[in-house]
């Protein structure tokens, strides 16, 4: 019996110790499995499905491409960490775009209340002097140069050949022989040539010598800058003729515009402080010297004018600064966002710009705002932005262009995504939903422009389609020749003929079409010249889209060009010809849309 009593403990003991050892092992094993269904679970909802062939497609469950057919593979989940309408430009595609941003808003007024105007330096025209003839004659001999020479006071500015004068002279001469007996004809005869700026001296030796002198100098008055020469040498001038205007800078005057809101911070009198991009790290301290009392009513500014100290002569007229004006409590928030016309574009039912959602990476997203009023090459942004928020003001086209590329929201395309449906856009077919092509075309309303305007872009456009020929044909002489024949047609492109933001839109627009163009006119290498088609080509998109053309163009894309981002580019007829694979994939692509 004592024995089978130690079999049972020795059994139970067993028992205890494989439940301590092995049963939380188990318990463990199973949490563990619990925890990594749960990380699967989460993998599995934020799971993204691409294509081998075209990774610009992403859908959220599998399936097969809607561009070629094949089955979608898993996509690494936030690979890049973008949201939805967010897009990333490479370093290098910045820096060849010229792109550039400028944060907007009062920055610094969340931090120490105060409000930012932006203006210029311009000369201070209280210093100003005119420098006149003050008899009549031919300016013989001008000592002054150029525009910005310095000038002394007492300096010869300029030596005259004054026949007035002549005379004058011989009448003191005569004068002088009868003065014991006329004294008072003499004192007139002196005093004479006394008005016309003769000093006591001179007079008295052309009376000891006796002789008539023919030329006579105009001696500055005061020192200053020349800021404008109105005479050249061999002139003849009249009497109080200006010769050159003289500025003074040692103090110059800094000019802003002053919205509604912002006119009960300031009052004449008040200390500012001045920045320019000329010295970084240096504050400038004005004072408001005049505020205008009649408000500009297309704009609704008021000048304000600040005068600075300038002795250093480190402020030139004609540059650009901010001043940052102390604000009262609780007005930190008042001051108004602006924002270059660059930055806008401008569809005719919507304002769009694009915003740098990430500080450190090159990550831009759409924001569509509402504008405000417009000062000279100024916006006001009444909804839309936020103070403090990084804006593409340089550029932005391009930009737009890349977001049409990856199938963002964009100018073109308010709802982001591909053009092309379902299986429309497989390789080598056309797109036959017209429905797609018409809701697209009126998501922009064109701007009003004269039908010679029109023409003149019609030609740009026939110069645009022998590039798309050359391409197509692997002639990268030829597109050579033509894009520099684009060049000479975007040269004799009226501007005169445009107004308002129609003249704005077009200003931008061009430069970035010429940007792309001479680009592809400075190279002979085929795949280089692709490279700045796609970018031409989805200016040239915007551009029709903005003003119209005298004829129906085709809109066309193909998925595969741009190391398979896509890639868009215009056509005359609806037949696909590939300009970006030429022969080697002449019919890859489809016909995305129609401009009518």
């Amino acid at each position: 019996m004592k024995k089978y009593i130690i079999y049972i403990a020795i059994l139970v003991l067993g028992l205890i110790l494989g439940y301590v050892f092995f049963g939380s092992s188990t318990d463990s094993l199973e949490n563990t499995k619990n925890v990594s269904d749960m990380s699967e679970n989460s993998a599995t909802q934020k799971q993204m499905w691409t294509c081998s062939m075209h990774p610009q497609i992403m859908q959220p469950e599998p399936g097969d491409c809607p561009i070629c057919g094949m089955d979608l593979i898993p996509a690494e989940t936030g690979a890049d960490g973008l949201a939805m309408n967010e897009i990333k430009m490479s370093e290098n595609a910045m820096a060849l775009a010229n792109i550039q941003t400028t944060i907007v808003g009062n920055v610094s007024g969340t931090d120490d209340n105060t409000m930012q105007l932006s203006g210029k330096i311009m000369a201070n025209e209280e210093a100003n002097a005119v420098q006149a003839s003050y008899f009549e004659g031919r300016i013989e001999k001008l000592n002054v140069n150029f525009t910005g020479e310095e000038v002394r006071k007492g300096q010869l500015l300029a030596t005259i050949y004054a026949p007035t004068l002549v005379a004058a002279q011989q009448e003191l001469l005569t004068a002088a022989s009868m003065k014991e007996s006329q004294p008072a004809l003499y004192n007139a005869v002196r005093n004479k040539l006394k008005l016309w700026k003769l000093s006591e001296s001179q007079i008295n030796q052309i009376e000891s010598s006796g002789k008539v002198r023919e030329n006579f100098p105009i001696y500055a008055t005061v020192s200053g800058t020349v800021s404008q020469k109105m005479a050249e040498e061999g002139d003849y001038v009249k009497q109080g003729q200006p010769i050159v205007k003289v500025s003074d800078l040692g103090t110059v005057w800094a000019m802003f515009d002053a919205y509604e809101n912002q006119i009960s911070q300031l009052k004449e009198g008040q200390k500012i402080k001045v920045a320019t991009n000329a010295y970084l790290n240096k504050e400038f301290e004005a004072t408001v010297s005049f505020i205008d009392p009649t408000l500009n009513t297309k704009s609704r500014t008021v000048a304000v004018r600040a005068t600075l100290n300038n002795k250093e002569d480190l402020l030139k007229p004609g540059m650009f600064v901010t001043a940052k004006v102390q604000m009262s409590k609780g007005n930190a928030n008042q001051s108004q966002i602006t924002v270059p016309a660059t930055a806008v574009m401008w569809t005719g039912e919507r304002s769009l710009v694009y915003v740098k959602t990430n500080p450190n990476e090159p990550v831009f997203e759409m924001r569509e705002v509402t504008l405000g009023t417009k000062n000279g090459n100024v916006y006001t942004i009444d909804e839309g932005l936020n103070n403090g928020e990084e804006v593409v003001t340089n550029g932005t086209f391009t930009v737009d262009a890349a977001a049409q590329l990856q199938g963002k929201k964009s100018m073109m395309n308010a709802s982001g995504g591909k053009t092309m449906t379902g299986h429309e856009g497989h390789l080598g077919m056309e797109n036959t939903n017209d429905s797609t092509s018409k809701d697209h075309s009126s998501m922009n309303k064109r701007l009003e422009v004269s039908k010679k305007f029109k023409e003149q872009l019609n030609t740009v456009f026939e110069n645009y389609v022998l590039i798309d020929q050359a391409l197509v044909n692997d002639d990268a002489e030829k597109a050579k020749k033509s894009a520099n024949g684009l060049q000479k047609s975007l040269e004799k492109m009226d501007m005169k003929l445009l107004k308002g933001d129609a003249h704005n839109h077009w200003m931008t627009l061009e430069k970035e079409l010429k940007a792309s163009t001479n680009a592809m006119a400075n190279t002979s290498d085929i795949k280089k010249q692709r490279g700045h088609f796609v970018h031409l080509s989805a200016h040239f998109i915007n551009t029709l889209k903005t003003f119209g053309i005298n004829e129906k163009v085709y809109v066309n894309f193909c998925p595969m060009a741009n190391n398979n981002v896509g890639a868009y580019w215009l056509s005359k007829e609806r037949e696909i010809r590939n300009p970006y694979f030429g022969k080697e994939m002449l019919d890859c692509g489809s016909v995305t849309d129609e401009i009518e």
